[in-house]
């Protein structure tokens, strides 16, 4: 099974759903950190449809400051275009596979794509 982990190496959730991916047999696992390769705005559309989110939903509040910029309340054009502007404005860690894409908080969740 193919998976790829949208990775930051520094988030504690991160780590431990790659952990997760990387004791899973037979997964073949992409990694991309994206703080280094940040998301094109085709691929974080699709990745949020995909998990059943809307770009509110992915959007990381905690320790940066889109919330004092009310990212959270504007249209979903202006948050992923400021989420592709700036990728630690995305929540992590999205996870593709064959199954599926989740936002893995907590990151149990991976499990249900695995």
């Amino acid at each position: 099974m193919q998976a790829t982990i949208w990775h930051n190496p520094a988030c504690g959730t991160s780590r431990k759903t790659l952990e997760i991916l990387r004791d899973h047999p037979g997964v073949e696992l992409t990694v991309i950190e994206y703080l280094k390769s940040p998301y094109d705005a085709a691929k974080l559309r699709q990745l949020i449809a995909d998990a059943g989110l809307t770009p509110a939903q992915a959007l990381r509040l905690r320790g940066t400051d889109a919330e004092e910029r009310g990212l959270a309340q504007m249209d979903d054009d202006t948050i992923i275009s400021a989420m592709v502007a700036n990728a630690a404005y995305v929540n992590r860690p999205f996870v593709e596979t064959d199954k599926g894409v989740r936002l893995c908080r907590p990151q149990e969740i991976v499990h249900e794509i695995l």
